[in-house]
């Protein structure tokens, strides 16, 4: 058996995105084994997936350089792995690499196309093209260890029975979210033909939620009131996920739900649509020469007008729900 040491620290929908991965790569590769280090509380991602071990960390308790090299050591005296595959490349992941290296070990990280990326979201460049899928770069990473892969990008449904529609109205960023008012509106509309489920978390959002749960007659809001398992598996149960270019997205496809995603200052072409969701469930400005100007949503707007997120109509979002 074949044992790879993979990690991924954060953040949530990225670490979700490893998870079908290494679904199908374990599936074309039975002999391998992957050790999937991150945060303890991303656990549930991974639990049904054969010949993952999910070894949960808490950070704070490995500081600093040091710090991370007992981690390092911690980690090889447990599964004295074969190959490390590094999905993050940030600070303390290279750190990580150059201590496994020093030991001899065979490191393997991905390659963001970070250049790719800062040229695609330059507000002065007109000529948009879709760059590599997240996905298929984390897949290189066991190519480049010599294994082969084929990703099929379809969803896999875990759910026979399906009803309802998911509605993930937040993300962590302004550049990703469309206004709460419109979010609201869409509720409004949907709820009259079908149950709508509100997902969130924290305190603030929550409220948010309940709000609109009293106030719109055929919806629930979810928010606060799951853990993680639980949410995954009421995801895999709805007919339908809306989501912004959020975290939701990437659980819908994990479960193999179809999701209906919202994009502002972010954009597919930068490869982070998720795992198997169709072109044709994305809803976004098109006529915007500005879009896209950030990779994260976590830029102020160039023009000041959030025109991405102001001017998208609600109407292609019911359209999209119903086709």
């Amino acid at each position: 058996m074949t044992r790879i040491l993979a990690y991924r620290f954060s953040a949530f929908g990225d670490v979700a995105m490893t998870a079908p991965v290494f679904r199908e790569f374990l599936e074309q590769n039975p002999d391998v084994e992957i050790i999937m280090v991150s945060r303890k509380n991303f656990e549930s991602l991974f639990t049904d997936i054969p010949n993952v071990t999910f070894k949960g960390i808490n950070l704070d308790d490995y500081k600093g350089i040091f710090g991370l090299r007992r981690l390092a050591n911690e980690l090889i005296k447990e599964f004295n792995p074969d190959f490390i595959g590094n999905l993050h490349d940030v600070i303390r992941t290279k750190i990580l690499d150059r201590i496994y290296r020093r030991k001899g070990f065979k490191v393997f990280k991905i390659n963001k196309g970070k250049e790719e990326k800062e040229e695609l979201t330059d507000v002065w460049n007109l000529n948009k093209v879709q760059l590599k899928k997240t996905v298929e770069r984390y897949a290189d990473v066991f190519r480049a260890m010599g294994f082969k892969v084929e990703l099929s990008h379809k969803l896999r449904p875990a759910s026979v029975q399906k009803s309802g529609i998911g509605l993930a109205p937040f993300a962590q960023h302004r550049g990703k979210m469309l206004p709460l008012e419109k979010s609201y509106e869409l509720a409004k509309i949907l709820s009259k033909k079908q149950t709508i489920y509100f997902f969130g978390g924290g305190k603030k959002e929550t409220e948010t939620l309940e709000k609109w749960e009293s106030e719109i007659p055929n919806t629930k809001s979810l928010s606060g009131k799951l853990s993680l398992s639980e949410e995954l598996q009421k995801i895999s149960e709805l007919e339908l996920m809306i989501s912004m270019d959020s975290a939701n997205m990437h659980l819908a496809s994990l479960m193999g739900t179809r999701c209906i995603s919202v994009w502002g200052a972010t954009h597919p072409y930068a490869g982070f649509l998720g795992f198997g969701q169709s072109e044709n469930d994305v809803v976004q400005v098109k006529d915007l020469t500005c879009r896209p100007c950030s990779v994260f949503g976590d830029k102020e707007c160039y023009r000041g007008d959030w025109a991405c997120l102001e001017e998208l109509n609600i109407q292609k979002i019911v359209e999209a729900v119903n086709s």
